[in-house]
């Protein structure tokens, strides 16, 4: 039988990583998130050779885990003259022999260069396609010579699913997170060209994107020509006129869409 009820009382133990990670990943998206909970896993470097990653709640492919105090991992040594990137990572693994699984933080060294430090190859692994490890990166830790820089947050912490969070508003542009969809609006005024537009300043993090470019018709007062205010699938937002004859008067428009 393929139907089963995940919640439901079956009189035996029947509910799996498995069955989660299936529920999870159809509710929040298949990518990993880390979730505002905590510090957001929030990075320092306690010493030259100790990095330090505070409390957090994240889903590496729809399986959940956290971390209630703040754990410390190892950064090697560099070396004179070469730069190096380091990646720390959540690290799935389920053990082949029982099953058991677990996650912990690891870094991935990068290889040094003299000129400019690349990120170490992150391992890829589907859990649900029967991988026994996975992983999931959190912090980059650059290293110039002996001298480790500031670590570099590879992640944008979402709040919880229906938390309404205003993400930008200024210069005439609103963006607003509200659960699983996104509100833009464009109030205001620019040039009068056929082809003039505006852009906001704000760039939308990748997790945020729409996977097409959307448009919605922004309404020019005294009626005149409509304009268009865009989002692209590269996270940047305009309003623009689009072509005949352009307005330069104030015009005000809004749109939605939904995110993974």
């Amino acid at each position: 039988m393929t139907i089963e009820l995940v919640d439901g009382k079956a009189g035996t133990a029947h509910i799996s990583s498995e069955d989660k990670a299936i529920i999870h990943q159809a509710k929040f998206s298949k990518s990993d998130v880390v979730f505002d909970w905590g510090d957001a896993f929030k990075c320092s470097m306690s010493s030259s050779n100790r990095a330090t990653v505070g409390t957090g709640c994240a889903s590496i492919q729809g399986l959940d885990w956290h971390i209630t105090s703040a754990e410390s991992v190892t950064i090697s040594n560099g070396s004179q003259g070469m730069k190096r990137n380091d990646i720390i990572c959540a690290h799935y693994n389920r053990n082949p022999k029982n099953g058991n699984e677990l996650v912990e933080l690891v870094v991935l060294k990068g290889s040094p260069n003299a000129t400019a430090a690349a990120d170490p190859t992150i391992p890829s692994g589907k859990i649900l396609s029967g991988a026994v490890d996975a992983y999931m990166p959190l912090w980059r830790i650059p290293l110039d010579g002996i001298t480790v820089g500031t670590p570099v947050r590879l992640f944008t912490p979402r709040g919880a699913l229906w938390d309404s969070v205003t993400l930008y508003n200024a210069k005439g542009f609103t963006v607003i997170r509200a659960g699983m969809m996104m509100l833009v609006k464009y109030s205001g005024s620019f040039g009068g060209g056929s082809w003039d537009s505006v852009q906001c300043e704000y760039v939308l993090p990748a997790e945020l994107r729409p996977p097409v470019e959307v448009n919605g018709m922004v309404c020019v007062s005294n009626g005149q020509t409509s304009r268009m205010l865009v989002v692209n699938p590269n996270g940047t937002i305009r309003c623009a006129n689009m072509g005949a004859a352009g307005s330069n008067q104030g015009c005000v428009g809004s749109l939605c869409y939904p995110i993974p």
